[in-house]
């Protein structure tokens, strides 16, 4: 028995939440998303609220039944409100820059590095903070872990690119040995 899946999703006041052919539609101020259902797990809109139920009794169903309540209730709020991801760089030299929906690095390598967004997600730069929005919780997350990924932080220095709030645990560098006298 799912403790999260027996939940009900409570759907918010401008959103549009349908069911049919195995298919969770949701359709908001921010945009619209789609969730295709395992054979095994069912849903309905009840009034302002989505029960997600398992439709046979199994050790996968089980397992997909919170995790597809998650998935709905992600879906919901994207559409709702978006999900939003920031990301900071440092590093003496390291610059970004926005050309239409395609960041330009300069992070210490001998060539600019190029990141175009996909399809859905809004990129925003301020000083040296990246911003990243849409309305699909996991595109999101990807995008902002792939942007890290292009130069991750060093535990020397802490240059890089970091989650906004991440600490980065340091490491001592190499120390100077005094001479004997």
């Amino acid at each position: 028995m799912s403790r999260i899946g027996q939940k009900p999703i409570a759907v918010p006041d401008g959103v549009a939440v349908s069911v049919a052919d195995f298919v969770v539609s949701a359709k908001g101020p921010k945009g619209e998303l789609a969730h295709r259902l395992h054979r095994d797990i069912g849903a309905v809109v009840e009034g302002r609220e989505v029960r997600v139920t398992p439709r046979r009794q199994s050790k996968k169903s089980a397992a997909l039944w919170g995790l597809t309540r998650s998935l709905i209730a992600n879906m919901v709020e994207g559409v709702d409100r978006g999900f939003r991801k920031e990301l900071e760089y440092e590093g003496i030299g390291f610059r970004a820059q926005l050309d239409g929906q395609t960041l330009i690095f300069q992070l210490g390598f001998s060539h600019p590095v190029r990141f175009s967004s996909p399809q859905g997600i809004m990129l925003g730069i301020e000083k040296n903070v990246i911003t990243i929005t849409g309305v699909d919780k996991a595109l999101v997350g990807e995008t902002a872990a792939r942007i890290r990924a292009l130069k991750p932080p060093e535990p020397y220095k802490g240059k890089g690119i970091r989650y906004r709030g991440e600490v980065i645990r340091r490491k001592a560098g190499k120390k100077a040995i005094t001479a004997a006298s």
